[in-house]
């Protein structure tokens, strides 16, 4: 079983989006809402940054990024926390199954956040992030790693996230997915994409039923 991090394991928007639209604030531009600063969430922090000056309808400085990663690494634990049930489902779920996951969120990052909320015990050193070695998300490189150091096939693997860039990356990789329909990113999904195989939750004490 592999999961995505933000939005499906914890709830991260508010320190994302505190840290996003500092940046905007500081170059003069208009801010966000949480809700749609969730919705930039997904293809990685440089993404992220793109779509909010745009939205903003700003030119993005040269360093804005780096001036988000500055303002977001000092906060990655001010808010964000573990969904609720999350760390019920994981206990029970880790005597079924080898646990991973696999992120567009650096590495680093990923780990501080999972050490931080104790959720890291659950996966050991089963983790990609979105920095490398590997293609970000939707490229299927990172998850299909995780298969290999597994010794696993696609069709004993799921993939469980938010977005629609977990939903591509798990077809893309021949693996089954479930879509946490409570996390942030599932807003706005296109729904007509799912198809009869998939599957989906709306909290996370509902993946011991369906998974």
């Amino acid at each position: 079983m592999v999961f995505d991090l933000d939005g499906t394991l914890v709830d991260s928007k508010r320190d994302l989006a505190e840290s996003a639209n500092a940046v905007l604030v500081h170059y003069g531009c208009r801010i966000h809402s949480e809700e749609a600063i969730g919705r930039m969430v997904g293809d990685g922090a440089a993404t992220l940054v793109r779509r909010a000056f745009a939205a903003a309808g700003c030119s993005q400085p040269t360093d804005a990024l780096d001036r988000f990663l500055e303002i977001y690494n000092r906060r990655l634990l001010t808010f964000t926390r573990p969904y609720e049930g999350v760390i019920e489902a994981l206990t029970e779920l880790a005597g079924r199954a080898l646990l991973a996951v696999c992120t567009n969120k650096p590495l680093k990052a990923t780990q501080t956040i999972l050490t931080g909320l104790e959720l890291a015990r659950y996966f050991g050193a089963r983790v990609v992030g979105g920095d490398g070695p590997f293609p970000r998300k939707p490229n299927p490189a990172g998850l299909a790693s995780l298969m290999g150091a597994a010794a696993v096939s696609p069709s004993s693997t799921i993939l469980i996230g938010d977005s629609i860039i977990d939903w591509e990356t798990a077809h893309a990789a021949a693996a089954h997915v479930c879509m946490a329909r409570y996390g942030f990113g599932f807003e706005g999904f296109p729904s007509e994409r799912l198809t009869a195989d998939d599957r989906g939750v709306d909290h996370p004490r509902e993946l011991l039923a369906t998974l």
